[in-house]
């Protein structure tokens, strides 16, 4: 979807057709676009559910209100019956006219009533306000920019950076981030003028007035219940199988990706138990045996009775791909798993038109690696905490696998000393060093951006000031970290824009609001059991795959980046960086950019995180002018 509001000037439907042309990869199958003189919004449809009837924008039957939607509502047959309950009729069968007289019976309310993925715009004619929403994790994207011209949202950037009049510079601090965490966080984008609409907020536009925020929903733990480990387990695969069921409602055929991993298994088993057909799945492979789990994954098709596709992506070929895939996104991006995901969507999409997919479960659950190393860590005295830190000091080693060991603790030894689950999550999750950045930029930019001496002590204040009000325990002050930042900012991002890109509509049951109910409820030994994280989701799986099947290590699509970088993907990134302008820059240090390049190869560290995310944000360069 996409809109503008130029509050005083015309709007021409030309300009909406226009974003929503931009973003027709979203929505191919049908277009809608409404003008009331000073604003306009459109609607790019993938038919999914009622292919016949859902053609938007939606008015209400006294046409005060208009609304666009992208997403799906699963609980909308509930919603549906009680209004109809109180006398409203209907004249569709989807879920887009249940938002719309929700939010006429129930205003703001109707956000925190919905069990779905969406964002949604709301022209009130009457009034001439606009409203926007996300929902509470935020599985739909939804971009804003205020300025002279007029206020202006969309899906994507690029349905906004077409229109004229409007100013797109490029946000220091966003790049800062980018480079420290692999994505630009929210509420920033790569642009000074553009946000994001924070998960679980509604922005409210009067006519004459400012935009308004305010969060109708954020995430917090809860006391658990009383109940027995094996009562956890059963509520969570009664809660299970329900969420699938009915994210898996479509009036189209419903395949799933399939990784090899935990979640994955739990989505394509929970789906075979209740579809009546064998369901379609999808997995990628790669030829480096560390990180290829299409073996597993076709294991566990055969098992479980699945109609399995799986693909091989060489690394020529993910090196060919990779501009397409960054140029999906908009800005820059760099989740070494988003070529492949990428990939996979298009694969998905020759076959069918929504998947499953099981992201979610390890910010639920705790499943990283990393909430393991946070629990062991967090219960270790404060001294031994800063002592753990001289191993930063080991200097590099002859051989190319000890010195990336050294390396990830020297990441986990950095963070030890940190006061709280807030200051490590910041510290575990970015892609670079403290140390490394002020190397490769210049000390002018990182004081602009807001990096140097005391960022991570910044970072909390900004986001999470009271590390305690989250709670005692620093594992859940970890994950809710999490929860809140790294999932709708990198997991989520790299989904939504990957399968969007092949106008595929992927769905992800963990999130499911009555699943994150469960989570924030669960106590902390059903979610990490010793250093295995995702126990009441094992545990509730296990009798339906085949045995040993959940106790592989978890890899998820991920490419072999270092080896990679080594070779010739290394010099292609190192061509981009001279090539594009890069290194010209003022922000670099670029004499010490090429040392790591040179130091890749050697095998004195990995650096490939940087190099990736290097080579993306070069592509960028070139394809915006930057």
């Amino acid at each position: 979807m996409a809109g503008l509001y130029a509050r005083g000037r015309g709007v021409s439907a030309d300009t909406v057709r226009a974003q929503c042309a931009a973003i027709v990869h979203r929505g191919p199958d049908d277009e809608g676009v409404f003008v009331d003189r000073d604003f306009g919004f459109g609607m790019r449809r993938l038919s999914i559910v009622d292919l016949a009837g859902g053609h938007q924008p939606f008015h209400s039957p006294g046409g005060r209100y208009a609304l666009v939607f992208n997403g799906e509502i699963y609980n909308f047959p509930a919603l549906r019956a009680e209004l109809a309950a109180m006398g409203r009729a209907f004249d569709s069968h989807g879920d887009t006219e249940v938002v719309l007289a929700g939010y006429e019976r129930w205003g703001d309310g109707i956000w925190s009533r919905l069990d779905g993925m969406f964002a949604v715009a709301v022209w009130d004619r009457a009034t001439r306000t606009l409203t926007l929403a996300r929902d509470p994790v935020g599985i739909k994207p939804l971009y804003y920019t205020d300025q002279p011209a007029g206020f202006a949202f969309a899906s994507e950037l690029k349905a906004l950076t077409l229109l004229p009049g409007f100013a797109f510079d490029t946000d220091e601090r966003g790049l800062l981030d980018y480079f420290r965490f692999g994505h630009v966080r929210t509420p920033r984008s790569i642009h000074a003028q553009v946000r994001t609409l924070p998960p679980g907020h509604v922005l409210t536009l009067a006519a004459g007035g400012e935009p308004v925020l305010r969060a109708y929903w954020t995430p917090r733990y809860t006391t658990p219940e009383p109940l027995g480990d094996g009562e956890w387990v059963d509520r969570f695969r009664t809660r299970w199988l329900e969420t699938v069921a009915e994210q898996m409602v479509a009036d189209v055929e419903v395949g799933a990706f399939l990784s090899g991993g935990v979640d994955s298994s739990a989505v394509v088993a929970a789906m075979m138990r209740i579809s009546d057909r064998p369901v379609r799945t999808f997995t990628i492979g790669f030829p480096d045996p560390r990180v290829d789990e299409s073996g597993p994954a076709e294991a566990i098709a055969r098992a479980l009775g699945t109609r399995h596709e799986s693909r091989r992506l060489e690394m020529a070929h993910a090196r060919d791909l990779l501009p397409a895939v960054a140029a999906a996104y908009d800005e820059p991006f760099a989740d070494p798993s988003m070529v492949p995901t990428w990939y996979v969507s298009k694969v998905a999409a020759e076959q069918v038109k929504v998947a499953l997919s099981g992201d979610g479960g390890d910010e639920l659950f705790f499943g990283y690696k990393r909430h393991a190393t946070e629990r062991r860590i967090g219960r270790l005295p404060a001294p031994l905490r800063h002592a753990a830190r001289a191993i930063g000091a080991i200097p590099p080693l002859p051989s190319r696998a000890l010195n990336e060991r050294i390396q990830r603790w020297t990441k986990t030894a950095a963070s030890a000393g940190l006061p709280s689950g807030v200051a490590r999550f910041f510290a575990k999750t970015q892609i670079t060093a403290a140390g490394f950045r002020n190397r490769v930029f210049t000390p002018d930019f990182l004081a602009r951006a807001g990096g140097g001496e005391g960022e991570i002590e910044r970072l909390c204040a900004e986001y999470f000031p009271d590390a305690g009000a989250i709670s005692a325990d620093t594992l859940e002050q970890f994950g809710l970290c999490d929860l809140a930042l790294n999932l709708p900012g990198a997991m989520l991002t790299k989904v939504d824009r990957a399968s969007m890109a092949h106008s595929l509509e992927v769905r992800v049951p963990m999130l499911g609001q009555p699943m994150i109910d469960l989570a924030l409820g669960t106590p902390v030994h059903m979610k990490l059991n010793g250093r295995v994280g995702k126990h009441v989701v094992r545990e509730a799986i296990a009798p339906w795959l085949p045995t040993g099947i959940l106790d592989r290590r978890k890899q998820g699509f991920q490419m072999p980046l270092s080896a990679w970088f080594a070779g010739d993907f290394g010099r292609y990134a190192e061509e981009l960086w001279r090539d594009s302008g890069a290194r010209g820059e003022s922000i670099w240090h670029a004499a010490a950019v090429d040392r790591v390049f040179a130091d890749h190869r050697a095998g004195k560290r990995d650096y490939s995180r940087f190099l990736y995310a290097l080579a993306v944000y070069c592509l960028w360069r070139v394809r915006t002018g930057s």
